[in-house]
Order: structure tokens, then C-alpha cells, then sequence
């Protein structure tokens, strides 16, 4: 058994507005008690109307750090003393602490989850590295273009069904980055390395995506950041025709862990055990 780790009791939690869908403090409290730490991770709403207050006076909420969901990703930003890249470059935070000096610090950290999740499921998947299609142009889309980016991948194509909104992605990332309108996407897929869904099309109680994936190249992986449904129809349909696939949940569990780390002081690990956990309960209340 893990030794306990004696230290005052130090808590970090989720913030955001609704956090009672939140599955971090399962993620989270499953790490506390596997390292025999003596900390928390709680559930703390944040109205839009004290969001700015909130972050702004961090230090009076007793916590040593949080995540932050939706809307307050940018709000958070703003009050940091200090940002990493992946924040400065977005705009948006996603994982906050205190450090030392009492300075807020604020990082993004789905980038490193999406990353975390490719590479451990499909080792060397990034050998390939000359074209990348993304679906969509949300957060989470301008996340996982940064970590492409830092990848390095020769060109990064972006398809939505507002330009404007692809085109904002592409501008701010530089020559390497491009945005397209939805119907141009059957003339790029037949060059792509990887393909990401970054939408909500295809999540259960959403539109399905609808996608041709006949020319799509049988060596390109294809990745879905939803995970409930955990095997989406364009994930199902990339394998029966032997393309790898992976699935969104490790993004999901890999963005947990610099936070983690952060504020309790151990690297946690994403194993089987933890994503097992978080399946079962995805089936409980689906």
C-alpha cells in the first residue's frame, strides 16, 4: 500500500457554470486515494455573474488550484498573473494554481490531453506528420490545432460550416495552418494523415456527422474527441475499413493530469484502472 503522504489537507476542484456533469472529481478523487493523499476535489459553481470576482480574488477561495470549464475558460485567462503558451496563445484556461509567491498561473491543457491520448494508444502516430484534418472551429478545435502545430505537422486543414470562424483559427496559427468551408472537405480527405472530430456531431442526442470516408487514405488515423457514444459512427466506420482509431476518453483523462500534479505534487497516471472507472460510469447514468 502507498505510504500516506502526510501534509496539511490541500483542495482543488472544478469550476464552471452548470459543474454537476462534471466527471473530474471521479477522475481526481481516484488519484487522491490511490496515492493516499489527504486532499479534495469538489464540485464549486461559479455564476457568470461572479466569475470575474472569483478568479480576479482566487487567493479568498481557500483552494490551491481548479479546473475551469464553460463559459469562464477566458475569464479565468485573464486574471492570471502568468500564463503558459497553450494559454497565452488561446486565450483561454483551462487549469489554475497558486504558486509559491501567491501569483495565479494559468495553463491549457487539452492540447497535452490530446496529445497524451494519441500517444499512448497509437505509439508512433505522429510518424506521418504531412496533413492533418480538423472538424470544426470551437475550443477545442484551436486546442488541438496548438498541439499539431507543436508536433509539427507540415499543414493543418480546417473545415466548419462557418468559415469566419475556421479562418479566425487559421490566422492567428500562421502559414501551416489553413481554413475551409464544410463542402470543400471530399477534396482534402484523400491527402490526410489524420482526420479529428472536435464537433459534437455524432454525441449522443446530437445530429450524426454525416461522412464519406471513401477516399480517405487506409493508413490515416482518425480520432473523435466525443466519448459518449465511446465508439462514434465515424470511428466505427474507420475501423471496419482498417483505419486505427482511438477514442476521446484519454483526452479527457490525460488533460487531468498536469493539474493534478500541480496541486498535490505527484504525476498521476492514466491506466486501465482509472479509465474503467470512468466507463462505468458513463453506462450508470447514460
Amino acid at each position: 500500500m502507498t505510504e500516506k503522504i502526510r501534509a496539511e489537507k490541500t483542495r482543488a476542484g472544478v469550476t464552471g457554470w452548470p459543474v454537476a456533469h462534471s466527471r473530474s472529481p471521479l477522475v481526481h478523487g481516484h488519484w487522491l486515494k490511490k496515492h493516499g493523499i489527504d486532499g479534495s476535489y469538489e464540485k464549486i459553481a461559479v455564476a457568470p455573474e461572479d466569475a470575474v470576482a472569483f478568479y480576479g480574488n482566487f487567493a479568498a477561495s481557500g483552494l490551491k488550484g481548479c479546473n475551469v470549464t464553460i463559459p469562464h475558460k477566458e475569464t479565468a485567462a485573464a486574471a492570471c498573473d502568468v500564463l503558459d503558451e497553450a494559454a497565452e496563445k488561446m486565450g483561454a484556461a483551462n487549469t489554475l494554481w497558486l504558486d509559491e509567491g501567491g501569483r495565479l498561473c494559468g495553463a491549457n491543457t487539452d492540447g497535452i490531453g490530446f496529445l497524451g491520448n494519441l500517444d499512448q494508444m497509437a505509439p508512433a502516430w505522429d510518424d506521418r506528420h504531412d496533413c492533418a484534418i480538423v472538424l470544426g472551429a470551437g475550443g477545442a478545435a484551436r486546442a488541438i490545432v496548438w498541439a499539431l502545430c507543436s508536433r509539427k505537422f507540415t499543414s493543418v486543414h480546417i473545415f466548419n460550416r462557418t468559415f469566419e470562424k475556421a479562418s479566425e483559427i487559421a490566422d492567428q496559427f500562421g502559414l501551416s495552418v489553413y481554413a475551409h468551408s464544410w463542402d470543400k472537405l471530399g477534396t482534402f480527405l484523400g491527402k490526410a494523415d489524420l482526420l479529428v472530430n472536435t464537433t459534437s456531431l455524432g454525441m449522443t442526442g446530437k445530429a450524426p456527422l454525416d461522412l464519406d470516408l471513401a477516399d480517405l487514405p487506409k493508413e490515416a488515423l482518425v480520432t473523435d474527441i466525443v466519448y459518449v457514444p465511446l465508439t462514434t459512427d465515424l470511428l466505427k466506420q474507420a475501423a471496419e475499413r482498417g483505419n486505427r482509431t482511438v477514442d476521446g476518453m484519454g483526452m479527457l483523462l490525460h488533460q487531468a493530469v498536469p493539474g493534478f500534479e500541480k496541486w498535490f505534487g505527484v504525476r498521476p497516471e492514466v491506466d486501465e484502472e482509472l479509465r474503467r472507472l470512468v466507463l462505468d460510469d458513463l453506462e450508470q447514468t447514460s
